[in-house]
């Protein structure tokens, strides 16, 4: 299921990206699925379809999914591509975090949990928003 924040600050077509490479990371969508149309999912989703088709169009360019022309859009083999896009933001958020002065050693222990599913005392206070 994909979810959007509309009210994010990040764009609506890259957090539709995020969406699709989370589910094929999880194996919700497996090479060869079909992804719903750009008009289809724009309608479901509430969006421009226009944002839709540039989601598509970048996860195309980076090997994630491939088009068909007068078929549709189908997840590719490679995985790594979607991975990449997932990677990239926890990045960009550990450079921010790290950058704004929280400690490495708090940054690790955050990690161990969410791999864990465990709170330690040192984050238990810790909100996460994103």
């Amino acid at each position: 299921m994909i979810r959007l924040d509309i009210t994010g600050r990040s764009p609506i077509y890259e957090q539709l990206c995020r969406e699709i490479c989370g589910e094929i990371a999880r194996g919700l969508l497996v090479e060869n699925d079909r992804l719903p149309a750009a008009r289809v999912l724009a309608k479901d989703l509430g969006i421009n379809p226009n944002t839709v088709a540039k989601a598509y169009g970048m996860l195309e360019r980076d090997g994630i999914i491939y088009s068909v022309a007068g078929i549709g859009c189908f997840v590719s083999k490679e995985k790594a591509g979607a991975y990449r896009w997932l990677t990239e933001d926890f990045r960009r958020k550990t450079r921010e975090a790290f950058g704004a002065g929280v400690p490495k050693d708090a940054l690790l222990s955050i990690l161990e949990e969410e791999c864990s599913g465990e709170v330690s005392p040192q984050t238990q206070g810790v909100k996460n928003d994103d």
